[in-house]
Formats: C-alpha cells, structure tokens, sequence
C-alpha cells in the first residue's frame, strides 16, 4: 500500500505538489479563523468567571428553541450592524456561539477589528449537546 502512494507520489509529482499547497492554503485559512476556538469548558469557565459573555448568532427561532443559559442572540446578519449594543461588554469576551461552529470565526475576526477580545465556541451548539450541557428555551 504505501509502495502504491509512494510510486503514485513520484509519477504524479505535479499532482501531488498541488495537493500539498492546497492544503497548506486551507489548513492557513482555518488557522486564521477569528479568535480562539474554545471547548465548551472553556467557554463555562469564562462565564462563571463573569469574564466572558455568550452570543448566539443563530436565527431567532433556533435560539427560542433551546440556547446556552445567559446568551444573547444577535443574528449573523445582524451582528456588525447591532456592534453598539456590545460596548457594554468590552471589558470580557465575547464568545460567539453558532450551530455547527463554521460561521462564528469570521464574526468573531470582524469584532476583533472593532476592538473586542471574541472567541468563538468549537462545534458550536452542536459540541454543547454532545456534552449534554443544558440549553434553555
């Protein structure tokens, strides 16, 4: 098997060499994503610290149908135009919690821009039911 990767690897150097740098350019853009990506105990810790504050940025009826105790929700659409209502919180981070975990980093890099410290929850709402963390409606 790996004689096979190695003899397709020196014939289709070209091809592999491509790969390799596609990669490379996916796994730089991951890496940039916007904050840091915590787990959910992580994202607890803050909370219960009181130096961190949660928000939601699912659609409004994902929210009301169960979110993490004390979140905000600010939609994703509606997040960089309502960055006044977050001046309050400057001082903490602001943790942004999404479904899946894929939207959360590029609001997050876009609130860092507007001077906050933001963080993004890792596998968003998802990761949290995995862990069998209460969410509330």
């Amino acid at each position: 098997m790996v004689a096979h990767l190695i003899e397709f690897a020196t014939n289709h150097y070209i091809l592999v060499g491509i790969f390799v740098v596609l990669l490379a350019l996916l796994l730089a853009h991951t890496m940039q994503g916007g904050g840091r990506s915590l787990s959910t105990g992580e994202l607890t810790a803050l909370v219960n610290k009181d130096a961190g504050v949660v928000i939601d940025i699912r659609p409004s009826k994902e929210y009301a149908a169960g979110h993490i105790v004390g979140a905000l929700n600010i939609p994703q659409d509606k997040l960089i135009a309502r960055v006044g209502e977050l001046e309050k919180h400057k001082a903490k981070t602001l943790i942004l919690v999404d479904a899946q975990g894929q939207q959360a980093g590029t609001l997050a890099r876009e609130l860092m821009k507007s001077g906050f410290t933001a963080a993004k929850l890792s596998g968003g709402v998802a990761s949290w039911k995995a862990d069998n963390l209460p969410l509330v409606k």
